[in-house]
């Protein structure tokens, strides 16, 4: 069976050309892709939702230190803050989100799927299929 969390709250983007205006994003866990969270921007200005997905083992160790290569690396930020960082086609976003946020919605995503057990809700027929079809 599978399970959902989804937090809404406010985030900043610290580096970006207003640093202080506030936008609505989503932190979002579904035990049927259980290393994974989403980080979603829902309409944005041309009316199409920004998903990324990243591991949440990335989320949960980057709330006490540097961690990620690449694409995502998450950080502690300043004044109760998790610094998410996204980069892609040339672009760089730094996303500050609320660190009592980002613990209150890991814990609802381990109470759905706990830390290693991540392997018992992967449906590996279902994904050989997908890839198959």
């Amino acid at each position: 069976m599978t399970s959902a969390t989804c937090w809404s709250t406010s985030v900043t983007l610290p580096e970006g050309a207003f640093p202080h205006v506030a936008l609505e994003a989503q932190l979002r866990f579904d035990s049927s892709l259980p290393y994974a969270v989403c980080l979603a921007f829902p309409a944005l200005g041309d009316g199409e939702e920004r998903r990324w997905f990243f591991a949440r083992d990335l989320l949960n160790e980057g709330r006490h230190g540097h961690v990620g290569r690449g694409d995502v690396t998450v950080a502690p930020g300043p004044e109760g803050r998790v610094l998410v960082t996204l980069c892609g086609h040339d672009r760089r976003a730094v996303i500050s989100i609320p660190s009592d946020v980002v613990t209150a919605f890991l814990l609802d995503s381990f109470n759905l799927v706990p830390a290693g057990g991540e392997s018992g809700h992967l449906d590996i027929d279902a994904a050989v299929a997908r890839l198959l079809a």
